[in-house]
């Protein structure tokens, strides 16, 4: 392993209008530092122009490395690509977007000087988005620390700077389907947090679709609770409970002569039945879907090549 004190990891996907600028701001921040550091680009199997710039930068300054997917396998492999390939002491993963600042990792640095084993980067603004993915964002944050027992840190994301025996740790877990956030507080150590406002894109748009977005928190939920698997029992007792109160209603109302066609009731309540059947079989899908998935033990990623390893 090379002697290097700090390995920046940089998923990218079609980034292809950020890279320069990124890179533009990334080497003057390490170069404060006046130690070794490299910056491993994972290219996520981008479709533009993004393969040729990184691979151009790189040619030119051999402290850049780039690790090309042969096709999208998303952020959370890219991230455990680029743990699996860090030389450094400490690994710090960011964005391109630079909404992340940069600057932000003298910072880390500073708190991993002073005995911190992970530091969380904590969001006191975040520009450029909108009000829903706001909303949703904070929702979805307490509600996960909520069902999994985890002090998961509110207001951070996947900016954090690692201690080389944290990556250690992480990367040797078995677990196909991976939560960052989640693993990174499950495994321990000394944690803390340093504060930042984020900004906005400076180019392009996020690759963050709907459905990626979803898939990321299903994994927080799935790979980090039980929750989901008591709902059944505990809607079950309740629809007991509503279904035993409209029975004496209906023996209430018969005692005083009022009496409902039964037949009013027979075809929604067929109904209902049938959907939480499927709602409840469902959810005890996504479990098996979750073991069908590990088991069959087939790699996060494939790497198509490498450039300065």
């Amino acid at each position: 392993m090379e002697n290097i004190k700090y390995s920046i990891i940089v998923p990218v996907f079609n980034e292809e209008k950020t890279i320069q600028s990124f890179y533009n701001r990334i080497i003057p921040v390490m170069e404060k530092t006046q130690d070794s550091f490299e910056v491993i680009y994972i290219n996520d199997g981008s479709r533009d122009n993004t393969e040729k710039l990184i691979t151009e930068i790189a040619e030119k300054d051999k402290r850049i490395k780039v690790i090309n997917f042969s096709r999208n396998f998303g952020q959370q492999s890219a991230l455990l690509c680029g743990f699996k390939n860090a030389s450094g002491q400490a690994v710090i993963d960011i964005d391109v977007d630079l909404q992340d600042p940069p600057e932000v990792i003298l910072q880390m640095i500073e708190k991993w000087k002073e005995g911190f084993d992970v530091i969380h980067g904590k969001r006191k603004k975040r520009k450029g988005e909108t009000a829903l993915k706001k909303i949703t964002a904070y929702i979805y944050a307490r509600f996960l620390r909520k069902i999994t027992n985890m002090d998961i840190p509110k207001d951070v994301g996947d900016f954090k700077l690692f201690d080389r025996k944290v990556i250690d740790t992480i990367i040797s877990l078995p677990e196909h389907n991976r939560f960052l956030r989640g693993i990174t507080t499950w495994v321990g150590f000394k944690q803390t947090t340093v504060e930042f406002e984020r900004n906005a894109r400076v180019e392009g748009e996020t690759k963050y679709t709907f459905k990626s977005l979803l898939k990321l928190a299903t994994n927080g939920i799935v790979a980090n609770s039980n929750y989901p698997l008591t709902v059944s029992l505990k809607f079950g007792l309740f629809s007991a409970f509503l279904s035993v109160a409209a029975f004496i209603t209906f023996i209430i109302l018969a005692i005083v002569n009022i009496n409902l066609p039964l037949v009013c009731y027979l075809f929604p309540t067929i109904t209902l039945c049938f959907s939480l059947s499927c709602i409840f079989n469902g959810l005890s899908n996504i479990y098996i879907a979750r073991i069908y998935d590990e088991v069959k033990e087939r790699p996060n990623y494939i790497e198509k090549n490498k450039i300065n390893f």
